[in-house]
């Protein structure tokens, strides 16, 4: 054992030397069995036990038993974390030792991101001790594109056992499947979370930031799976341009403006050269589509004024609105903004805010399981039963009546 620590230690001094400073990565050494030996890792005591609980050394172990000179392993895991592993051979083509690279993140990741990849595990595996002090050292872990990673990943290889692979020869470990006690992705709740999301598209709903957490805490796109996650993302990113392409036509937008907006995101997501410039590109076509919907279904006899409070009103909707805040925002008084409002809507002030409400919550109820106590709180409603009074009155039945009509 004491010749294999010093020779993983020498052979970690020189494999860091390969290894860009400002990139922060990480290497470890174990044996073939799993046993630490040595890392140069400042936050060890938190990165290496979620590595081995999140199933990454598990998954180490059985690639390396599988065959002779195994290839380099890239290790994904449901919290966005990815590490590579590179094994060292003796004659005979056996693992002696492992090195580990990592961990890194493909994109950027919110706290919240991370959360929630983490409720996928029990407390036992993960107490919340141990989320919270993870979730303090997320800075600690840098952020790089899959095709810099994995050329890592096959020069540690490389360097270890006098070969010249290429990033094609790279094995992919798969994220485990979560067990049977564990609930699984409810593809129902997917679609109809993706409902919602292109209804907002349909509605020009440019307060639609809520809708689109949902959808990306219960999908993460199309569940195509390969050895390249940037090839699977353009993948994702195009199939979701093409449906907000076709709903934004049926909410307005001109087929020629539409398509071509939809046609430019696509092939800007093709020259996309990481997870993160993806990330960025999906979000801001959503937006994009999303405003001018919204603008084409701008009633061009609303002064601008009018049709000032109106936004309002949309990005607002989970506040009390009172017409002395919208008279306020233009420069009114309370009784011209209520003549003026009525007579170019068409409707009072309180009952627009109504409409728009009962819209909002329409999406609510068929997209998500959220209570009508919940909603009715979201939507700044007074009482649970004034939102039940305020919908029927909108929509001919209860809340309730809908989702089950909706969910049909």
């Amino acid at each position: 054992m004491v010749d294999l620590i010093s020779e993983g230690e020498k052979n970690l001094i020189l494999m860091h030397k390969l290894l860009p400073s400002n990139d922060r990565l990480s290497l470890w050494c174990y044996t073939a069995d799993g046993r630490m030996l040595t890392n140069d890792c400042p936050e060890a005591a938190t990165f290496g036990p979620a590595f081995a609980a999140l199933g990454g050394m598990d998954r180490v172990l059985v690639h390396g038993r599988a065959s002779k000179r195994p290839r380099p392993l890239l290790i994904g895991t449901a919290i966005g974390m990815q590490w590579a592993a590179a094994y060292e051979c003796d004659d005979r083509g056996v693992p002696r030792l492992i090195f580990l690279l990592g961990p890194a993140f493909y994109r950027d990741l919110s706290i919240a991101e991370v959360r929630e990849g983490l409720r996928q595990y029990s407390q036992a595996e993960f107490s919340l001790a141990w989320r919270e002090q993870l979730s303090q050292k997320l800075d600690a872990v840098p952020v790089m594109s899959y095709a810099i990673f994995s050329r890592y990943a096959v020069m540690l290889h490389n360097s270890l056992n006098s070969e010249q692979l290429s990033a094609l020869d790279l094995a992919s470990g798969e994220v485990p499947e979560l067990d049977a006690s564990r609930p699984k992705r409810d593809r129902h709740k997917v679609w109809r979370a993706e409902q919602a999301l292109l209804q907002m598209v349909r509605n020009g709903d440019i307060d639609y930031r809520d809708a689109l957490q949902n959808s990306e805490n219960l999908s993460t796109g199309v569940p195509v799976h390969g050895r390249d996650p940037l090839r699977q993302g353009k993948t994702s990113v195009t199939v979701f341009a093409s449906i907000v392409t076709r709903a934004a036509i049926e909410g307005g937008l001109s087929p020629e403006e539409a398509y071509s907006l939809g046609d430019s995101y696509i092939q800007a997501a093709e020259d996309a050269r990481d997870l993160a410039e993806l990330s960025a590109l999906a979000s801001a076509m959503y937006d994009d589509f999303i405003h001018r919907v919204h603008r084409c279904r701008t009633n061009p006899d609303y002064s601008r004024q009018i049709q000032k409070c109106c936004d309002y009103i949309e990005l607002n909707l989970d506040k009390p609105i009172r017409t002395a805040d919208l008279a306020a925002l233009v420069g009114y008084t309370d009784y011209y903004l209520t003549e003026k409002f009525k007579k170019e809507t068409g409707l009072s002030i309180s009952n627009y805010v109504k409409f728009a409400k009962v819209e909002r919550a329409k999406v609510l109820l068929a997209s998500g399981d959220e209570s009508i106590q919940s909603i009715a709180d979201k939507l700044a409603f007074n009482t649970p039963n004034y939102f039940i009074q305020s919908f029927r009155s909108v929509v001919g039945c209860t809340p309730t009546q809908y989702r089950r009509q909706q969910q049909k």
